[in-house]
């Protein structure tokens, strides 16, 4: 064989293997930060390393702060991140690709506009010829199970039937990746079940004409019981704490061993992680609470410390006791933890001595005790009541204790967490406050000030 033929031999299977195809997704070490008043930078996700290929759901799971919406918004080219790069099909995104599409949770449908021309819209957009862009809208709206009701108005459905109709109209334009951001938290549990079943049946079955579905939730159950793989993000800010393949066949049992492994798994990750940061952030007063109120947790100590749990409770088994999802349940567990009323590990919330002597005491004593472990294991507040002690007065306007917050956290973060702390600090009757004035009060201290001055008079 001449050197040519040789050459030839040797190159033609590569020339004839297939054109190895990038993943739909790929972002690398995305970090995204938005400006502090101060004109600090806040981090809200940190080094993401994230893939999606096709003929796969991928979940995206974690609490409230974690950035599971931004991450979403970034992988739909609708947010520019920080640093890092974000590819589609190999390709830097300078904008929403064409082959995605997003199902938002509100719905999000023009009122004026009927089920058809709702679908419509999307074709239109893309400037899709007006008899393909009919064609495509009804073949989208008989998929969903809405055939029949292509002249009914938004107001005229239920909520479960407008969701379908935001699906129709994201798989009308048969995108490669359709983004679903929490598309079932809007709807009554029963609806949302019935949804997500159609919706995992018609991709088994592929009758969907998409590639790839990538869905943002905070319910852990919905992420297992639907995803192939689900990325477990950590909170404040948004981090990968875990990947989790899930190699359980289409359709899935919740009774399965398997799912039960894989849902304590999701809790106990989310847990350690939690632990970890507050460990850290313990001894400053711009520490962000967890937005419960004092009613949740007394409701869910109590529950606790009943039988069938006796003080110690698996976090995914108070979930589904007690019907509450990610963002329902582990503010209070946190509040519970932070307190030192219950100690947060490896998916199991266990009363501690103080918690369990809390839950046997009478309506003032909790509320002395209440006001104890405030005082010594929240700092701020601390520092608000130590503040009020020393004023004239003995108030302080809002403002100040909002500006420093500010100078750490975001103004929403602030705001929530000072909302909170209203709310604990009149249960255990620290302190009031006079919303009209916006001001904090001691109204123990002004009481006892006054009448000092009356009986000086």
């Amino acid at each position: 064989m001449n050197q040519a033929q040789n050459s030839q031999a040797t190159t033609s299977p590569a020339a004839s293997a297939p054109a190895v195809q990038p993943p739909i997704i790929e972002l690398r070490t995305i970090c995204k930060s938005y400006a502090k008043p101060s004109g600090e930078p806040m981090p809200v996700l940190v080094n993401i390393d994230l893939t999606i290929r096709e003929g796969e759901i991928v979940g995206l799971l974690g609490r409230s702060g974690s950035g599971k919406s931004t991450l979403l918004r970034t992988v739909g080219g609708l947010i520019t991140p920080s640093s890092g790069a974000a590819l589609y099909r190999g390709q830097p995104m300078t904008g929403p690709p064409d082959g995605i599409s997003i199902v938002f949770q509100s719905f999000a449908l023009f009122p004026w506009l009927t089920v058809l021309e709702n679908v419509e819209i999307a074709l239109d957009a893309l400037g899709v010829p007006r008899d393909e862009t009919r064609t495509k809208a009804l073949a989208s709206i008989d998929l969903i199970g809405l055939d029949g009701f292509q002249s009914a108005y938004p107001r005229e459905l239920s909520g479960g039937m407008r969701q379908r109709v935001g699906f129709a109209r994201a798989i009308a334009i048969e995108p490669v990746l359709l983004l679903m951001d929490e598309p079932f938290s809007a709807l009554d549990v029963l609806t949302a079940e019935l949804l997500r079943t159609d919706l995992v049946e018609m991709w088994r079955e592929k009758r969907l004409p998409i590639k790839s579905i990538l869905l943002v939730t905070h319910n852990i159950e919905e992420a297992v019981l639907m995803c192939d793989r689900v990325f477990v993000l950590s909170s404040n800010p948004g981090t990968l704490a875990a990947e989790i393949p899930n190699p359980l066949p289409h359709p899935r049992d919740r009774q399965d061993p398997v799912f039960h492994e894989l849902v304590d798994q999701i809790y106990s990750i989310l847990t350690k992680r939690k632990v970890e940061s507050s460990t850290a952030a313990g001894v400053s007063i711009a520490q962000e609470v967890p937005r419960a109120t004092v009613n949740a947790m007394l409701g869910l100590i109590e529950a606790v410390e009943a039988p069938p749990w006796r003080n110690q409770a698996d976090l995914a088994d108070l979930a589904r006791s007690l019907s509450f999802e990610v963002d329902d349940l582990f503010p209070v567990a946190d509040a519970l933890s932070l307190l030192r009323f219950a100690e947060l590990k490896d998916g199991q919330l266990t009363l501690t001595p103080a918690g369990v002597q809390f839950v046997q005491l009478g309506t003032d004593e909790r509320k002395a005790m209440f006001a104890q472990h405030m005082l010594h294991h929240v700092p701020l507040a601390a520092h608000i009541s130590d503040v009020l002690s020393k004023r004239d007065g003995h108030s302080a306007p809002r403002r100040r204790f909002q500006d420093e917050l500010e100078d750490h956290l975001s103004h929403e973060a602030a705001d929530r967490t000072l909302q909170v702390i209203i709310n604990w600090g009149r249960y255990a009757e620290l302190f009031t406050y006079d919303s009209r004035s916006r001001t904090f009060i001691n109204s123990k201290l002004l009481a006892q000030a006054q009448a000092t001055e009356a009986k000086a008079s």
